[in-house]
């Protein structure tokens, strides 16, 4: 496998769960959030579609950049927050619900595709 379909692996939960936050903001929230959470608003939908903005254009980012060796390295590095974020807000303040498993395998999918991307380009 080549480090440019890794990288391209990588953006594509970028492009595919950002794309879904963009495009049916309430739907996300009514899947992913605990009923205490959600409004349900026009300003929850924009918030939610403008996270989904975010990410979607850091997709296009990474599915569009030369890489090298130290790009997959920090992309990996720059993946761990995002499991303390997920552990935090299901288990300690839990606002998300068992959906949230979707953002939990597509960050450790992208960690595992990282550092196998740093490894072939070794």
């Amino acid at each position: 496998m080549t480090p440019l379909f890794i990288q391209r692996l990588i953006a594509l939960p970028y492009l595919i769960l950002g794309g879904w936050c963009l495009v049916a903001p309430h739907m996300v929230e009514r899947l992913v959030l605990n009923p205490a959470y959600q409004h349900l608003s026009a300003t929850s939908a924009l918030l939610i579609g403008c996270f989904g903005a975010q990410a979607v254009l850091g997709g296009l980012f990474i599915w569009t950049s030369r890489w090298t060796r130290n790009t997959f390295l920090t992309c990996a590095i720059a993946l761990l927050p995002f499991f303390g974020f997920n552990y935090w807000f299901l288990f300690e303040v839990p606002m998300f619900n068992h959906w949230m498993a979707l953002d939990f395998l597509s960050n450790a999918a992208m960690l595992g595709l990282s550092v196998w991307g740093w490894r072939v380009m070794g």
